[in-house]
């Protein structure tokens, strides 16, 4: 397993289960092991304890309407999807078992206690409590590392977040802010993916991106980008009941997505422009050297009449020497094509 402390190595990549569980357990246990063959570092759930986080005059949002439709409330749709803390437990036992870490986004204080004494050591807050002052003190008070979900938030939001998980003992270097837009699916022209590198710049930490968009695009330029973390939901199938499972990657696109992210990071490279191991081999064949335009005999002046340039597959003297080659004698004879080899300097 990967942790927090290699995302100065490669992208965190969280597999985003959520409540795409349906509320049972053998279904979570299935999104875990999708997540763990897919190669994603960690597979989140939600933690919660319904009548604790929601009120039983709270609407639903648009997409919730549209995906399991009008009938219930939103407390009702969410005591569905609630699973137990021994629900938790055993989940967490499991991702043991199988090599992959276990997270879970708390909504509530009660459930973040829960997180902290089963021994999580990342804990994400969601974009919709990061106005939530007694959870963020509650968390901060971990000192453990966290993540800021940051949709739906201005930058001065992001700060007074930052000021309140700081103030109450956790590192900001311990402290990852992922730009996210809260909207189910996100639609592209609303990503606006260069907030993240705003978000850096503002606060000078690390950065990364939560996503709700369709498809795996918009996480692999957020890697190109320099984000350290993503998080992208999944989902066993896009037609099954519940709120998120239709913004959501099904296996073989959450597989695509690691594969494409973990070959980003390989193509970002060092930084240094000098010729790569696999293309030095090519720089004979592909670039042209100084070559007899015609037969040339020994003693005979260079000149634009008796050479030129070409591909000759062989070291020869680079064009670049043109000038310091004009007005040199042959020291030998040349057949046509073949490679001048003088000394220049």
């Amino acid at each position: 397993m990967n942790g927090i402390d290699t995302f100065d190595q490669r992208c965190f990549i969280i597999a985003e289960a959520g409540v795409n569980h349906n509320g049972d357990i053998n279904l979570a246990k299935k999104l875990i092991d999708v997540a763990f063959e897919a190669g994603a570092d960690a597979v989140k759930f939600q933690t919660f304890k319904t009548e604790e986080d929601i009120s039983e005059f709270a609407p639903m949002a648009d997409y919730q309407k549209n995906n399991v439709g009008t009938e219930k409330s939103q407390i009702e749709m969410v005591k569905d999807l609630e699973l137990s803390f021994e629900d938790f437990v055993e989940l967490k036992r499991y991702c043991d078992e199988k090599g992959i870490m276990f997270l879970s986004t708390p909504f509530d204080i009660e459930s973040a206690r829960f997180l902290k004494d089963l021994g999580l050591e990342i804990f994400k807050i969601p974009s919709g409590e990061i106005t939530n002052y007694l959870l963020l003190k509650e968390i901060g008070s971990y000192k453990k590392k966290v993540l800021i979900s940051t949709g739906m938030a201005d930058l001065g939001e992001i700060e007074d977040a930052l000021d309140v998980l700081i103030e109450n003992g956790t590192k900001r270097e311990n402290i990852v802010i992922l730009h996210c837009n809260t909207e189910y699916p996100t639609p592209f022209e609303d990503v606006n993916l260069k907030a993240m590198k705003t978000i850096q710049e503002a606060f000078k930490v690390k950065v990364g991106y939560s996503d709700h968009t369709l498809g795996i695009e918009v996480p692999i330029a957020a890697v190109a980008m320099g984000a350290c973390v993503i998080e992208k939901h999944f989902t066993l199938d896009k037609n099954l009941p519940g709120p998120d499972h239709k913004a959501s990657l099904e296996p073989d696109e959450l597989k695509a997505m690691v594969k494409a992210v973990r070959n980003i990071e390989k193509a970002l490279g060092n930084g240094i422009k000098k010729p790569s191991k696999s293309e030095f081999k090519n720089v004979h064949i592909a670039r042209k050297y100084i070559v007899a335009k015609r037969d040339i005999k020994k003693g005979e002046v260079f000149s634009e009449e008796n050479i030129t340039v070409k591909r000759t597959g062989l070291k020869g003297i680079s064009p670049m020497e043109w000038n310091n080659v004009i007005g040199l004698k042959a020291p030998r004879d040349f057949k046509k094509d073949e490679p001048i080899e003088v000394y220049c300097r």
